[in-house]
């Protein structure tokens, strides 16, 4: 077992709902995920529930050099580890100071793309919708909110505020997971 696979899986026995899963994305899930994000276009990102970086590496590998990248993770030992991984991109606690810290870098016109690994459905509807609330906010009229979940359950809530342009199915990933790839309207 893997470094990173071990600490997952710590980091998951203390906090399954925080953390969702007991393994970190495969690399299918991974590219799966920004495989649907038009890259060239895309000069601020934000991914949120990083974890210990599998979808990270995949956006360090695809975005482009000048673009500014954010990434949020609530569990402390895997935001230091992303740190130390990814010295360039701006690493963030809480989705919930997303605004703040989009300000602070003078992006108040919002994010072209939002990415997350988020475990919505484990959370409370109140968070679920407060979380959502503040993707929605941050995003660019326009903007991209691509997010892998173990389920079908998040269609209706995310349908509410972002047009679904399709939802891919993820086999081999444990566990198996779907990727909506949804827009801002």
């Amino acid at each position: 077992m893997s470094e990173e696979s071990r600490l997952f899986l710590r980091r998951f026995l203390r906090r399954p709902k925080q953390i969702g899963s007991i393994v970190p994305s495969s690399g299918y899930l991974s590219r799966r995920m920004v495989s649907a994000i038009p890259w060239h276009r895309v000069g601020t990102i934000a991914e949120l529930g990083a974890g210990t970086g599998a979808i990270t590496g995949e956006i360090a590998r695809m975005a482009v050099s000048t673009a500014k990248v954010f990434v949020f993770e609530k569990d402390a030992k895997m935001r230091q580890r992303l740190k130390r991984m990814y010295p360039e991109f701006i690493c963030g606690a809480n989705v919930t100071n997303l605004s703040l810290l989009l300000e602070a870098y003078g992006l108040s016109g919002g994010l072209d793309c939002i990415v997350s690994g988020l475990p919505f459905y484990n959370f409370s509807e109140p968070v679920r919708e407060m979380l959502l609330g503040h993707i929605f906010e941050a995003l660019k009229p326009g903007g991209l909110f691509v997010a892998f979940q173990y389920s079908l359950q998040m269609r209706k809530p995310l349908s509410r505020k972002f047009e679904i342009e399709r939802i891919d199915f993820v086999p081999l990933n444990f566990p198996p997971a779907f990727v909506y790839v949804c827009r801002k309207r």
